[in-house]
């Protein structure tokens, strides 16, 4: 009997040490690392080096002077080139900048890297054109949509002028026209220098540009507001406008 008892002893014994050997600590799955973050786009609207006000008298280039009660303008497109060269385009990116409602783009699931430039348009692109008004800055409460010609205005600025020959010396300015020898869209490529937008899972990371007004009134055509208070359709004149405006977005600097 002693026998049989230390036998299943010994049995209980190896299979408790069996058991024990194949236990097997589990590990936790480590949460993967993100691979995306968020990136802000500022545009301070200036008037030569001041912050643009509304309703305050400034001179351009040709002498004349304007008061400006509305400024806004479509950015789209934008397409962000990390430091080894590849880009990464930004999905859906349709924003007005309105100086008395939204001057930032903020960009979400950026691809974490860092970024020495950014590329977009003034404007809206011609697939956009053509599909009739949409939703987000799209849309036509806006105030940006021509109903009367579809399509959407790229750029808009109002105001009032002494030298206006309107009968209330209003200065109107509504550019647009997508396609052919005179459209308004115009594509502008920021370097940042010696400087990259970090994009991290961290933080946001800012691009602060600069927008100047009278770039509109500038070089490659100087235009006086006393010979152009009005433009609303798409011709030679708004195609020089456009023109004009093409280089009044210029880098400012980065925040990290």
């Amino acid at each position: 009997m002693n026998i049989i008892k230390y036998t299943l002893v010994i049995l209980s014994l190896f299979a408790l040490a069996s058991c024990k050997k194949d236990t097997k600590t589990v590990e936790p799955t480590p949460e993967p690392a993100p691979t995306t973050g968020n990136l802000k786009i500022n545009f301070a609207n200036k008037v030569g080096t001041a912050n643009l006000s509304y309703n305050t008298t400034y001179t351009i280039q040709s002498g004349d002077s304007i008061s400006i009660t509305k400024f806004k303008y479509y950015i789209s497109n934008i397409v962000l080139t990390k430091s080894d060269n590849s880009t990464y385009t930004v999905p859906n990116s349709y924003d007005i900048i309105d100086p008395a409602v939204k001057t930032a783009i903020n960009l979400t699931n950026v691809p974490i890297a860092n970024y020495k430039s950014v590329q977009f348009i003034i404007g809206v692109d011609s697939a956009r054109n053509k599909s009739g008004a949409q939703d987000g800055d799209l849309a036509p409460n806006k105030d940006m949509f021509w109903s009367w010609n579809t399509g959407y205005i790229f750029l808009k600025l109002e105001g009032t002028s002494p030298q206006s020959s309107a009968s209330n010396k209003s200065v109107i300015y509504h550019i647009g026209g997508f396609s052919g020898l005179n459209k308004g869209i115009r594509t502008v490529t920021i370097n940042f220098g010696s400087s990259t937008a970090n994009v991290n899972s961290s933080g946001t990371p800012a691009i602060n540009l600069n927008t100047d007004v009278l770039e509109i009134f500038k070089n490659p055509s100087p235009i006086s507001i006393s010979s152009l208070n009005f433009q609303m359709s798409v011709n030679a004149s708004s195609k020089m406008i456009a023109d004009n405006y093409a280089d009044m977005i210029t880098f400012g600097s980065i925040t990290n």
